[in-house]
């Protein structure tokens, strides 16, 4: 099948296995601390019976075990648990053996009871094996888990890629379906195309007539004809006039282009002069000039208000942030007005402020340009 994928199909076969033996040695980890938990918490049972001879520790110990295995579900499913209980003096407890000194013993009460104590004293060491196996119920029933997944998931993804074939299948049938309908209307159109040839062929001889008549008619309209260019000479006159009076029009913007340029040479001479008249403690590029005469009416208030402080005290103006040249990395700080003003300045090596540049938001890349080549 084109969608079905020979990766995922081998990922289906190796996974079960792997993930089986994986699944028992962390379950068999986990019970084998929980059993080893568990059977700590009742392995020596009721301790006052002990302390008063009524019953032996071994036999006790051996009791609550056994009692506790025959309980577990877990041992009907096959799972393995050896359970050893001893003294760490080295008396072992459980499992039970055939032990020739606890056969010499008497059944007096105060003799078991101190036999007891001192077992107890010594203190007891619990250990726990515990094997979940295989072909057993247990694990056996993990594998067919992973079994059931895997195969599930193969089903899933076989559902999948046989759907996206149904819908190629559909896909194919409907372009077939198309084209047949194409190829039928291409059909149509070329027998609609022999018709309009044979109209074609027809009309071009009537062209051919009427051309033959036109050309005797030439004859009879030269004199027409050179009338007509009389009249496209003396409109070809005209429109030289018009461009004449054009170029006068263009040459005359020139001049006023120019006077403009002048205006504004004599406005940024006159902005800078009275900068350098009211603000003695700092000193203003030309470039930030040339930016303040091209801010708005109330940009330039603004801007001037951000000049007036920086001359009487720059430490009172908020600086947004540090830009840096490229080739002496001077520092250079950016303050912002009315929001879309920005004017950028430095302190130069005797601590006079210099604002190199004024402009606004639009004007930035290009403020900043001319800033890294400092």
């Amino acid at each position: 099948m084109k969608y079905f994928s020979i990766k995922i199909l081998i990922l289906c076969i190796l996974l079960p296995p792997v993930l089986y033996v994986f699944s028992i040695q962390v379950i068999e980890s986990h019970l084998q601390d929980r059993y080893l938990c568990e059977i700590e918490d009742i392995y020596t049972g009721d301790t006052d019976s002990l302390l008063d001879g009524t019953i032996r520790l071994k036999d006790a110990v051996s009791n609550n075990i056994d009692c506790y295995l025959q309980n577990s579900t877990l041992m009907s499913w096959g799972v393995k648990v050896n359970v050893a209980v001893a003294a760490k003096g080295g008396t072992l407890l459980y499992p039970a053996i055939i032990d020739e000194k606890y056969l010499s013993f008497s059944s007096d009460p105060t003799q078991i009871a101190t036999d007891n104590y001192n077992l107890l004293n010594e203190g007891l060491v619990v250990s726990v094996d515990l094997k979940a196996g295989h072909n057993t119920l247990f694990s056996n029933s993990i594998l067919a888990f992973y079994i059931f997944l895997s195969v599930f998931v193969l089903y899933i993804h076989y559902m999948a890629g046989a759907k996206k074939a149904e819908q190629d299948d559909m896909k194919k049938r409907g372009e077939i379906e198309r084209l047949l309908e194409l190829e039928k209307n291409h059909a149509d159109s070329l027998s609609a195309i022999s018709h309009e040839r044979g109209t074609l062929l027809s009309e071009l001889q009537v062209i051919e007539k009427n051309l033959e008549n036109a050309k005797q008619k030439a004859g009879e309209n030269e004199e027409e004809m050179i009338q007509d260019i009389v009249l496209l000479e003396e409109k070809i006159e005209k429109n030289l006039a018009l461009q004449d009076e054009q170029q006068k029009l263009i040459d005359a913007l020139e001049e006023k282009i120019k006077d403009r340029e002048k205006e504004k040479r004599k406005n940024h001479e006159a902005v800078q002069k009275r900068f350098k008249a009211l603000y003695k403690n700092i000193s203003v590029n030309k470039k930030a000039v040339s930016g303040f005469l091209d801010l708005t009416d109330d940009l330039k208030i603004k801007g001037e208000e951000i000049i007036h402080q920086l001359n009487e005290n720059s430490q009172l103006v908020p600086i947004k942030r540090k830009v840096f040249g490229r080739k002496n990395r001077e520092k250079v700080l950016e303050v912002i007005f009315a929001y879309k003003g920005r004017l950028y300045f430095h302190k130069q090596k005797n601590n006079k402020i210099e604002i190199l540049v004024m402009g606004t938001k639009n004007t930035q890349t290009k403020d900043l340009e001319f800033l890294s080549n400092l």
